[in-house]
């Protein structure tokens, strides 16, 4: 790969050998090598920057969790060495919370759950990031509801007037990288185009394009199979927020010879908290929801869908609403 150090043989590699030698080697200031010195981190709860930044945070989990693995379910990437490139890497992390940290006093309890993390890469770079972790799964492993951790994040932060402002469209960051040009056609755009006629309203769209044994992962680390279950699950979303708006942020796609065609998408929604569904009674906030999904089709559709956002981020805005 042009601009990247020999011992990679392509995107996946880079990113998984850089992902090992940070996490599990605990090489954390290889950071500083492998982040450009002022990149944006973009999470649901806000954008931080700069390798320096990241550094911190990383050691700061791995005090916490010391035994982190991260398991590599996916790479989903696009680019060439003309451009740039941008990987969507979905990790299966397995730890345990040892010591006392963001998640409150060590439990000693194992864990497992999902973060997707989607990297422009140059130069033996990644110079800017969007990640989204699923700290529903993670919080409710602990013995905590979403809701009740949100409230504490609040607390923690110092309060309603001075806590983070979770990330909307309105948060000012800086973008650094823009979508690699993609052919119309493929199974990226695809999968787009069912992701907005789903929040259009048109759930009839995914008995054409769901196998009827599709495996859907959700937020909180649930698992369900079958159409019927997953319709369910895109239908409450939608009448949570009827009347937020929903666009598609970024097209990944991979369709290798012999391989399950594969897209992911990053996404957002946003708008009133108007309706009755995931997060209990309206309450009339302001959300915005940050979402990555990948999916894999088979001969029938698709045939596995990991659908991944942040709850506790969406409840501390209603609760920043609600108190």
């Amino acid at each position: 790969m042009k601009g990247f150090d020999g011992n990679f043989t392509d995107l996946p590699d880079y990113i998984l050998k850089i992902t090992y030698q940070i996490w599990e080697d605990k090489d954390v200031e290889s950071i500083r090598k492998y982040y450009s010195e002022d990149i944006p981190l973009r999470t649901p709860d806000g954008v931080i920057y700069g390798s320096d930044t990241v550094v911190k945070a990383t050691y700061a989990t791995l005090n916490e969790f010391p035994d982190r693995q991260l398991l590599a379910e996916d790479v989903i990437w696009i680019g060439n060495d003309n451009d740039e490139f941008l990987s969507s890497h979905r990790i299966f992390s397995i730890a345990t919370h040892q010591n006392d940290g963001v998640y409150g006093k060590a439990t000693g309890k194992k864990l497992g759950y999902r973060v997707i993390a989607d990297c422009a890469c140059k130069n033996n770079q990644v110079y800017d990031e969007w990640l989204v972790r699923d700290q529903g799964a993670i919080v409710r492993q602990l013995g905590m509801n979403p809701k009740t951790y949100a409230a504490n994040l609040i607390e923690m932060q110092g309060g309603k007037a001075e806590c983070k402002v979770p990330f909307n469209r309105q948060t000012p960051h800086k973008v650094f990288y823009n979508q690699i040009p993609i052919s119309q056609k493929n199974s990226g755009t695809e999968y787009a185009s069912i992701l907005s006629s789903i929040f259009q309203g048109n759930f009839e769209i995914m008995d054409k394009t769901y196998d009827r044994a599709v495996n859907q992962e959700q937020p909180g680390g649930f698992k369900v199979v079958g159409i019927n279950e997953v319709k369910n699950f895109w239908i409450n979303l939608k009448n949570t927020f009827p009347d937020a708006e929903f666009k598609v942020d970024h097209i990944a796609y991979l369709e290798e010879k012999n391989e399950y065609k594969k897209a992911s998408i990053r996404w957002s929604l946003e708008g009133k908290h108007s309706g009755k569904g995931f997060f209990s009674d309206p309450s009339q906030a302001n959300i915005h929801i940050m979402g990555i999904n990948h999916v894999e089709f088979g001969a029938r559709g698709i045939k596995n869908e990991w659908i991944l956002f942040d709850e506790t981020i969406i409840w501390k805005q209603i609760l920043l609403k609600t108190g």
